[in-house]
């Protein structure tokens, strides 16, 4: 009985102590996470607060902010430079990504076929991704598509007489949706994994059943693909929209010519650093915020209608 005893004594200070043992644990991983709690409120939170109180004042930088309530918001409903650049950006979302998936898909399903060297060629075709947004490759892509640029001397080898894409207002655009295109190795990436987590059995089962490649794809591969492409779909949209550094390079942060490569983001720039209207600027922003959430919010909508799942 004593044993006994001592043994439900031992049971029960244990079963004391867990709560102050397990408080402990709690306490180090508030503390590890507290330098991320700390960033999200410093670097995150914060500003977007700021930024919001900020889009009903009138604000220079130079003058305490003044309140004005909803006239920023007003303004947007006559500001044509603002107009012309939600629809540069509309364009430019609407042509780039679909065909950026297109060619992301197609160049995955083409190394899904056993390629040799393909870790070479994965890290090929993904290295433009890492590079895309940098102020290197705009810089590149201004001369490539200059006067005198690789483009024109390509031309010139045909007799074809070159122009100047990047300062043509009615091909300016166009370059920096082939820039967001070659950017296509993140996406591309992705699917791959995607199509290398499809079973074989389906594809034996087809073949068995006499199904074509093209058919193959079209009622296996493309179905159950489907998570993937909504997945990059959403992120390649949200991507866009933010573009700024491009077209920034490209027209010399004016977004011209003729406004032709005036993005969203870059006349938001230009209103809150060149013109000091920061009020504006930040009423801008969040317009930009909730066009991106109301996007991601439609997809997930339809998402409903044409994402399959295995199960």
């Amino acid at each position: 009985m004593s044993a006994l005893g001592e043994l439900h004594s031992l049971s029960t200070k244990r079963a004391k102590g867990q709560p102050k043992v397990k408080h402990r644990h709690n306490k180090a991983a508030y503390l590890f996470l507290a330098p991320w709690f700390l960033g999200l409120g410093i670097i995150t939170i914060g500003p977007m607060v700021s930024s919001l109180v900020l889009s009903f004042t009138k604000y220079n930088l130079l003058q305490a902010p003044k309140f004005i309530g909803l006239d920023n918001y007003g303004r947007m409903l006559t500001d044509a430079s603002l107009h012309q650049s939600l629809a540069v950006t509309f364009l430019y979302v609407f042509v780039s990504v679909p065909v950026q998936l297109v060619m992301a898909l197609a160049l995955a399903i083409l190394l899904d076929r056993g390629v040799r060297g393909l870790s070479f060629y994965r890290s090929v075709f993904y290295l433009p991704s890492l590079l895309g947004s940098s102020v290197a490759i705009a810089v590149l892509w201004k001369q490539v598509f200059g006067t005198e640029g690789l483009i024109n001397q390509f031309l010139a080898m045909f007799g074809i007489e070159g122009q100047g894409w990047i300062s043509s207002p009615q091909t300016a655009l166009g370059t920096l949706i082939i820039l967001n295109v070659w950017t296509f190795g993140a996406p591309m990436v992705i699917f791959l994994a995607g199509l290398r987590q499809i079973p074989t059995m389906y594809y034996e089962a087809a073949s068995t059943d006499g199904a074509s490649k093209f058919r193959q794809f079209r009622i296996i591969t493309l179905p159950l693909l489907t998570p993937i492409i909504f997945f990059n779909l959403v992120l390649q949209i949200i991507h866009a929209f933010q573009s700024f550094t491009q077209a920034f390079i490209v027209s010399g942060g004016t977004g011209g010519p003729a406004e032709s490569t005036l993005f969203y983001t870059l006349y938001l720039y230009i209103r809150g650093f060149a013109n000091f209207d920061m009020g504006y600027a930040s009423a801008m922003a969040w317009v930009l915020l909730l066009i991106i959430g109301a996007f991601t919010a439609i997809n997930f909508w339809a998402s409903k209608y044409w994402v399959f799942y295995d199960d």
